[in-house]
């Protein structure tokens, strides 16, 4: 039995496990830690706490992705 945790993401209810980091969320969605910057409960979190940053019920992320152009 997994404990899910009700976090709010980029402004969408969504769930999931509860031993879950940062890092394990931004490889869930395929997203690139280096190309992304994310934003803990109104904390930037810098990419050195993706791996040790657990998510917790009730969080709030916001994760901004950085899109190369010229």
């Amino acid at each position: 039995n997994l404990i899910m945790a009700k976090i709010q993401l980029n402004g969408k209810q969504i769930r999931v496990n509860q031993k879950i980091t940062i890092l394990d969320l931004l490889t869930k969605y395929k997203l690139d830690k280096l190309k992304v910057a994310v934003e803990l409960n109104r904390v930037i979190i810098p990419k050195t706490q993706y791996k040790k940053r657990l998510i917790k019920n009730n969080d709030k992320l916001e994760i901004v992705q950085f899109i190369g152009g010229g």
